[in-house]
């Protein structure tokens, strides 16, 4: 993936969730933009940011389907998600895409720039805007709901 794409973990979703169920409009509009579950380490000198990895997507499965409804159409991360989120991808026509854990400097590689743009005194969990560069992921869950993790297992039993 190339391209601009926002960060957000459990914090600033929660945040986001509540200003959404009150009415409120989010301090950065996310319609057809995507998250990278994310909470960078800081960036040591000379680099864009630190270590990048994803974080475990099912704890912003209570969260998800709001911001699909929203307007989000995708979304980064690791693992399965809940039934209610991969329902909402496939009615908001969004995606899930995954990227590999345990290689967060290697992903961090990808990120070209970045710039807290909501919720700096969360700290590594503020909403980032970054510029990635090639980042490796791969479809997961589909709009047409398509979900890779059943996919893969299903191709190997007998």
């Amino acid at each position: 993936m190339s391209g601009t794409i926002y960060t957000g973990r459990d914090a600033a979703h929660k945040r986001m969730f509540a200003l959404l169920q009150s009415g409120k409009e989010l301090p950065v509009d996310l319609r057809g933009q995507v998250i990278y579950y994310v909470g960078p380490t800081p960036a040591k000198p000379g680099r864009v940011i630190g270590s990048a990895g994803p974080t475990t997507s099912g704890r912003m499965d209570a969260y998800a389907p709001l911001l699909l409804a929203y307007g989000l159409k995708g979304m980064i991360g690791k693992g399965l998600r809940s039934q209610s989120v991969r329902d909402a991808i496939r009615e908001h026509k969004a995606v899930y895409f995954g990227a590999t854990g345990g290689a967060a400097a290697l992903l961090a590689r990808k990120v070209k720039s970045c710039e807290i743009v909501a919720y700096e005194d969360l700290g590594t969990e503020a909403i980032r805007r970054l510029v990635v560069e090639d980042l490796p992921v791969i479809v997961i869950n589909d709009s047409s709901g398509g979900d890779l993790y059943t996919e893969g297992v299903r191709a190997y039993e007998r």
